[in-house]
């Protein structure tokens, strides 16, 4: 049996954010790369299906969740709930990538990821209400909601989904990097982070 070492407490920190930006950066990337791709008309899993995009979108998926999954680690030391959120939504994010639209688990794993991430940073918000961190973290998964909720309702660019899909990716970066309770950049925004990580 291999037995891994065991990961740092700043190596797991560092983890989340890689992933995010592993993962945001192939979709940047596939947008630009695209000749058809259309914020308003498409939807960001396009990007997934054929060459030259493909590869770059699928991957950049598939590693950054699985970079990512390692920041549940420091995550779980506040909220076992958190942690485990958390997790779900990375480890669909990474199916995302192995499971391209037009395969049977893309939706499946699509909508676990939108929803999963959305749980974690309400469920940390709820947690961590008495913060501002606490606080700005729900008002991005509100905003999350309300996004698709426009979006349903017909207030939006055109029927694609890519605009509602990016909204929430970066909401949920944003909460890895700067609001969660181990996010490197959270000392911008509670004067206590340092004391409480």
């Amino acid at each position: 049996m291999i037995r891994l070492a065991p990961v740092s407490r700043r190596t797991a920190r560092a983890l989340g954010a890689v992933g995010s930006l592993v993962a945001l950066g192939g979709v940047v990337l596939a947008t630009a790369l695209s000749p058809t791709f259309s914020w308003a008309a498409s939807a960001l899993s396009d990007l997934g299906v054929r060459p030259p995009t493909a590869p770059v979108f699928n991957g950049s998926l598939a590693v950054g969740g699985a970079v990512a999954v390692g920041y549940a680690l420091p995550l779980g030391r506040q909220s076992r709930l958190v942690a485990a959120c958390y997790a779900v939504a990375v480890a669909s994010l990474s199916l995302v990538g192995v499971f391209p639209a037009g395969t049977a688990l893309h939706v499946p794993v699509a909508v676990s990821f939108f929803v999963a991430s959305t749980a974690t940073m309400t469920a940390d918000g709820v947690a961590r209400r008495d913060s501002r961190s606490g606080r700005l973290a729900l008002l991005l998964a509100a905003g999350h909601v309300v996004s698709w909720g426009l979006w349903l309702r017909g207030v939006r660019l055109g029927p694609g989904l890519a605009v509602p899909e990016f909204a929430g990716a970066v909401a949920f970066a944003a909460w890895v990097v700067a609001l969660s309770s181990p996010a490197p950049l959270r000392s911008a925004f509670d004067a206590d982070a340092s004391a409480q990580v």
